[in-house]
């Protein structure tokens, strides 16, 4: 069975950096053809595709995050992790880890998702 498990701060302070890790079980990161995404959703609005990392560790973004955000890994601990700089306020949303890229309505495995909250 495939899990994933977000962890994380789940407050940041403005223009600071988010950084959240989503530790994977049941399956591995290198896993031929699979994706790793991260998805957040903010208050009151709908679910939104942040970027993901491929079985190759090759990255894709979101392009209106594309500047601020990076994502890595950590074969060595079935992790990979998410970054988000100089954050702001529009920034606070729930933030999922899932397997799957593309449109999210079609991942089957999701973390149980990680509050991130941005404020002074």
């Amino acid at each position: 069975q495939v899990q994933l498990r977000e962890s994380g701060p789940g407050l940041v302070k403005p223009s600071q950096t988010l950084s959240l890790t989503c530790n994977v079980s049941g399956d591995s990161l290198t896993t031929k053809y699979c994706y790793w995404s991260w998805i957040r959703q903010p208050p009151e609005k709908g679910l939104e595709w942040v970027g993901a990392i491929a079985h190759s560790g090759g990255t894709s973004y979101n392009p209106a995050l594309r500047r601020r955000t990076s994502i890595s890994r950590d074969t060595s601990k079935n992790q990979f992790t998410l970054q988000v700089t100089s954050v702001t306020p529009e920034d606070t949303a729930v933030y999922y880890c899932a397997r799957g890229v593309g449109d999210v309505s079609n991942y089957e495995y999701w973390g149980q998702g990680a509050q991130v909250i941005v404020s002074a």
